[in-house]
């Protein structure tokens, strides 16, 4: 097996669907950062119409070169041998070669299937050593589905994917962050019914420990944890529902007598303010712990897109990725934002230095 420090900060950085904008920014990310020690993961034919694409409509004559991998191991020896605006990419096995005749900006089986294959690379990158961390870049979760694929979205199937073989796989959560905010959920994807089903002391806790344990990625051995609320008002006291007192508090409560600096449970409709970390106004708190998806996300996309990253605490690697979509409608022109996959990218190299 191949195995290196983690502090080699070598990244391995998914395509995502073929029919979205995952190679386009991609291939922004080279054309104006030439990012180092980082392999694509997709297939070299998508990545260079992307590459075109971008060109044209930067109104270059040309965009980065990309050139094939065929062995990532020998890549991961002395990447820093690649020119900087060449980008890598690997096609691993069980990448089909029909991509390219994928219709782009509608939901296919073959991009579906596409992206899981990447994914499931890039996991096995990781966990040779070959890389020291994942960035991926938007997939699907329809077309994911159509693909057979038993997980919703990128979250559950590194979870499935990460977790050593014969055994349960990790908890992991989902965190949303930008310079101002970050926020951990407690459920991810499922409806809002389940969601509140999902809302148990046992998983309030867990998300609160593994948002404590993962804080030292970032430099902060003891967190300020503020947890909210599930209903209205944190609940008023019972009188907009009890999860409050019997689930929540009794979670947080849990979570103090083990040394965690956690507070809450916080009326959900302030507790992001009060956490927000801006010009003038530093926050009373490091992190906040949503209930579910919604409550905690629209404060961080709220403050902008093009800044959010998404962070999977938990794996025995690092992994982020941008806090959009695939954005179909903006597929093909060359002109998607690559902010947030820039941001993502930085904030990898951060977690695994």
């Amino acid at each position: 097996m191949h195995t290196r420090s983690i502090h080699d900060k070598r990244l391995a950085l998914t395509m995502g669907d073929a029919c979205g904008i995952g190679p386009e920014i991609i291939a922004r990310l080279w054309l104006d950062n030439a990012p180092p020690a980082t392999l694509v993961v997709g297939c070299p034919h998508i990545m260079r119409r992307a590459a075109a694409w971008v060109a044209q409509a930067r109104g270059l004559e040309a965009g980065p070169l990309v050139i094939d991998i065929d062995d990532p191991v020998a890549w991961a020896a002395d990447p820093q041998a690649w020119p900087a605006n060449v980008i890598p990419v690997w096609a691993p096995s069980g990448l089909t070669d029909d991509l390219m005749t994928v219709p782009v900006g509608q939901v296919d089986v073959r991009a579906g299937r596409g992206a899981a294959v990447c994914v499931r690379a890039a996991v096995r990158l990781a966990q040779d050593g070959v890389v020291s961390g994942i960035v991926t870049a938007p997939l699907h979760k329809e077309a994911l589905a159509l693909a057979g694929e038993p997980y919703p979205g990128h979250t559950e199937l590194l979870q499935a994917e990460g977790s050593p073989a014969r055994q349960a796989p990790a908890p992991v959560r989902m965190m949303l962050a930008n310079d101002e905010l970050k926020t951990v959920l407690v459920t991810i994807h499922m409806s809002l019914r389940h969601a509140i089903e999902g809302v148990t002391h046992e998983a309030v806790l867990e998300t609160i420990r593994i948002t404590h344990d993962s804080a030292r990625l970032w430099g902060m051995p003891r967190p300020r944890i503020a947890v909210a609320g599930l209903n209205p008002h944190a609940g008023e006291g019972g009188l907009f529902g009890d999860e409050e007192l019997t689930i929540i508090g009794p979670a947080v409560q849990a979570a103090q007598a083990l040394g965690i600096d956690a507070t809450g449970p916080l009326a959900p409709d302030t507790v992001f303010m009060r956490a927000r970390h801006a010009q003038g106004h530093p926050g009373e708190f490091d992190v906040v712990v949503a209930m579910y998806h919604d409550q905690g996300l629209i404060p961080v996309k709220y403050l902008g897109l093009d800044q959010g990253v998404n962070v999977t605490l938990g794996l025995p690697f690092v992994r982020t990725s941008p806090d959009h979509g695939t954005a179909f409608d903006l597929a093909g022109t060359g002109r998607a934002d690559p902010s947030s996959l820039i941001q993502a990218w930085r904030m990898a190299r951060q977690l695994v230095a």
